[in-house]
């Protein structure tokens, strides 16, 4: 193969204390067709994000994979529950109240004569509708109040700090038999409403709190310096950095709000029927645990492996994100 003609631009490689120095043209030819860099660092040098770091990481973690797909099963079988249930979970014979595993009904039936099979397959559609609206809700309105508090401080940051502590001085079991017991209606809205009410406050102060760390950085200083509008700054220096710890709270929450529907159902002021939601099964298997108590082992545990799964995925992408924990 014959040797490249020597090019002095590119035999010029940095010292490591702010200067450079010459190299031979073969040495300069050998650094730039090395393949990788130094240590946290791609193909050619490049270096990697936190992301992509974290991705990695999670991808080697089993109890990531192993809460991952029980979601996507799960957000599976909340779009189409058809797949895994034919019946119809309104279809009910009381001739067959409380009776136990069947052929075709392998949960038995409940205090009405419902498959209780089916209506734990379609208890999951609700569920995870209003655990997933709720926390979208909670994260925006959480992250844009939190973050341009943090980012302009002054009296504003002043007045929704003192908010976000009344707030937190509700009780949300409490709180939620208040504002939902005068509510008549039967759709998800007003409990999903309730939730991103109380719910916000919690992402608020942490996404104020990453705003303020990151904006001191010195990339946003030298942004700052070369005239970059807030708005740019806001979004294109500040918020990627600053969104990892919203993401971690933020999948956390979404199996508390997935409980908390179901406790609010259970006690009369969440959703109610005919919806079909696993806090209700809860609530009307109550009756019955001593005489059928499989009326409410599966929607019971149905919610418990659901909240468990989301808490264990939280986990995970802290333990990725976090770079204290590396």
């Amino acid at each position: 193969m014959p040797e490249q003609p020597y090019e002095p631009d590119g035999a010029i490689a940095g010292t490591g204390a702010g200067g450079a120095m010459d190299l031979a043209a073969s040495e300069a030819q050998t650094l730039e067709k090395t393949p990788g860099g130094p240590l946290g660092t791609g193909p050619r040098g490049k270096p990697r994000s936190l992301w992509s770091d974290a991705w990695r990481d999670m991808r080697r973690n089993p109890v990531f994979i192993i809460s991952a797909l029980f979601i996507v099963f799960l957000v599976v079988i909340s779009l189409w529950p058809s797949l895994i249930a034919s019946g119809n979970p309104l279809n009910c014979d009381l001739a067959k109240a409380q009776q136990g595993s069947q052929p075709g009904h392998p949960f038995g039936f409940d205090g009405q004569g419902c498959d209780v099979y089916t209506r734990t397959v379609y208890g999951a559609r609700t569920s995870v509708s209003v655990g997933v609206l709720a926390t979208l809700g909670v994260a925006v309105l959480g992250s844009v109040l939190g973050g341009l508090a943090g980012f302009f401080g002054g009296a504003g940051d002043s007045v929704l700090s003192r908010i976000t502590d009344v707030f937190f001085a509700i009780p949300v079991v409490l709180g939620g038999l208040v504002l939902l017991s005068v509510v008549v209606t039967n759709t998800i809205w007003p409990v999903i409403g309730f939730m991103v009410l109380l719910g916000w406050p919690q992402i608020s102060r942490i996404a104020r709190g990453s705003v303020i760390t990151v904006k001191q950085n010195d990339y946003v200083q030298a942004a700052r310096a070369l005239g970059a509008s807030n708005s740019r700054l806001l979004l294109r220096h500040i918020a990627p950095n600053a969104v990892a710890p919203v993401i971690v709270v933020a999948t956390i929450a979404l199996g508390t709000f997935i409980s908390l529907e179901a406790t609010l159902s259970y006690l009369g002021v969440g959703l109610k029927p005919p919806t079909v939601s696993w806090g209700i099964d809860i609530s009307s298997a109550s009756a019955y645990i001593r005489n059928a108590p499989h009326m409410l082992l599966w929607p019971a545990g149905a919610l418990a492996v659901t909240v468990l799964a989301f808490i264990m995925l939280g986990d995970a992408v802290r333990d990725a994100l976090d770079p204290k924990l590396r």
